[in-house]
């Protein structure tokens, strides 16, 4: 175990000292209203390191009042900080800010994440620096974006351009903080609006981090509060306040579905992230060396706690066999461990509610006959049992329709099937309410890109799965929610656009021109 981190508490205030800029304790009981640090008013959350059971932190949340004075605040500020008057180079700089300090303290936002959802602290370091490369891009993009000169088709000159929303609330989830609050805050703060962010109560503390990095950056006071609390207080406040604008929500569809009705009442936009029961497919040319290694990190790295986990793998009954043999050998090969020791490649899950809540899944598939290959219970390593763990799992034995195969395990939970023909293979992969992504493993690139575009999902991996690139958008189909995230169009999807008319002859029009003429020589 890495000796240094070995106390992730100890770890985050260690790291957190003279130059760290934040100060010494990176977990304080405040949260940030309209502009100013300060404790709650609303329930208490307790956070606890999903690695020993352990809670590290108390924190004391927001509340509907906390709600309306950030969005009030942050409307005011939208205009009185001068902000949305800023050339687009003038925030881009604000922004790029923001992404170096992120960089600079990648490694006290690694242990505070690892802190907070248990992670390796591999992954909660790329986070980091995802979250960084997110401010940059979307500081550059934001410089290059155009307002647009259409064609005419008359005599007026026409215009489209871009104009911010006001204020934007934006929930996130907590399975990777950082990099979604990056994703969230840095295109609606370019688009020139305010934020509330609604961290998970969960894991809230590097979103307030986040917050102070991005004060000390220059970012106008009001622009972004930050308020961690339940979902059913904090955010339903957050989408019902008539002031906001726009909701973006990374999480589970039950709750999406639920928000996207409150704001069809309001008639506002939203762009929601939501669950996913990902195929992946592995034809029988698959390399199977590049499968094996793709298939396991698709579902097993952050524990399977990722919209996108591939969790139903589909294996034509060619290679079927011998896949599975080096699957279950490789899999029993991965190291379940705290995610401070950097030899860990699964990691606990979130809590111990959520890991119970997996094993429950799987107790349920085996009941309805379901064979467990590997895994399907919790480590019975004594230095483990204090933690959140489950033994990464991969079951056979079901069709298609099984619970198992239908719903969202979120853990590290894999389930395979076999199949015949490419026909079958689409209509079982499609036949899900979901459509986030896609995984598909063969050498016929021909028959790759065939079988890409009938897959109903936002997002398909050829050869490859499970990477992620903030210039490329990312959609979905059916439950897994609507709109777009990265990209340019990420930019966009914050601001509402307006077409302008010039006239350019300087002449009445035609309509009433007689009637105007006769006034005017009156």
């Amino acid at each position: 175990m890495d000796t240094e981190l070995a106390t992730p508490a100890a770890a985050v205030r260690a790291k957190a000292g003279p130059g760290s800029g934040v100060g010494r304790d990176l977990l304080r009981d405040e949260i940030l209203v309209a502009g100013q640090w300060r404790r709650g008013t609303g329930a208490m959350i307790e956070s606890v390191d999903p690695a020993t059971g352990e809670v590290f932190a108390t924190l004391t949340g927001a509340t509907e009042q906390d709600v309306d004075l950030a969005v009030r605040e942050g409307l005011r500020a939208v205009t009185e900080s001068g902000w949305t008057e800023l050339l687009p180079h003038e925030r881009a700089a604000v922004l790029r800010r923001i992404g170096d300090a992120v960089e600079a303290h990648q490694d006290e936002i690694a242990a505070l994440q690892t802190l907070d959802t248990g992670k390796t602290l591999g992954e909660t370091r790329a986070l980091a620096q995802s979250a960084a490369g997110t401010f940059r891009y979307v500081a550059a993009a934001l410089e290059t974006l155009e307002d647009a000169i259409t064609p005419q088709r008359g005599s007026a000159l026409t215009v489209s351009i871009w104009e911010p929303m006001g204020v934007v609330g934006a929930i996130t989830p907590w399975n990777s903080p950082i990099a979604s609050d990056a994703q969230k805050i840095a295109p609606a703060l370019a688009a020139g609006n305010a934020v509330v962010a609604k961290p998970p109560v969960w894991a809230p503390w590097v979103t307030l981090y986040l917050a102070r990095l991005a004060e000390q950056a220059g970012l106008p006071t009001g622009l972004l509060s930050v308020l961690p609390g339940p979902g059913r207080t904090v955010g339903e406040a957050l989408v019902a306040h008539p002031q906001v604008s726009k909701i973006t929500f990374t999480g589970g569809t039950s709750t999406g579905r639920h928000l996207a009705g409150v704001a069809a009442n309001k008639l506002m936009p939203v762009t929601l992230e939501l669950g996913g029961k990902s195929p992946t497919i592995v034809f029988d040319d698959a390399d199977l060396t590049q499968t094996v290694a793709g298939l396991l990190y698709g579902i097993f790295s952050s524990s399977g706690q990722s919209c996108i986990a591939g969790s139903r793998i589909f294996v034509q009954r060619g290679v079927h066999d011998e896949l599975v043999r080096r699957l279950v050998a490789t899999t029993r090969g991965l190291r379940v461990g705290p995610g401070t020791d950097p030899r860990t490649q699964v990691a606990p899950l979130i809590t111990h509610s959520h890991r119970d809540a997996v094993a429950r899944m799987v107790a349920d598939a085996v009941a309805d006959g379901a064979e467990v290959l590997v895994g399907g219970e919790v480590p019975s390593d004594p230095a483990l049992a204090a933690g959140a763990y489950y033994l990464p799992t991969i079951l056979t034995g079901v069709d298609n329709a099984a619970t198992i195969c239908q719903e969202e395990v979120f853990g590290p939970v894999a389930v395979l099937l076999p199949f015949d023909t490419e026909e079958d293979l689409i209509a079982q992969a499609n036949d899900t309410v979901f459509g986030l992504a896609s995984g598909i493993w063969t050498r016929d690139h021909a028959r790759a890109w065939r079988v890409a575009r009938s897959i109903q999902a936002g997002t398909v991996y050829v050869n490859t799965y499970k990477q992620f690139s903030i210039s490329t958008p990312f959609t979905a189909r059916k439950l897994s929610g609507v709109g777009v995230e990265k990209g340019r169009e990420g930019i966009r999807s914050y601001m509402h656009q307006k077409s302008i008319y010039v006239d350019l002859t300087g002449q009445p029009l035609p309509w009433a021109a007689e009637q105007a003429r006769a006034v005017s020589d009156d």
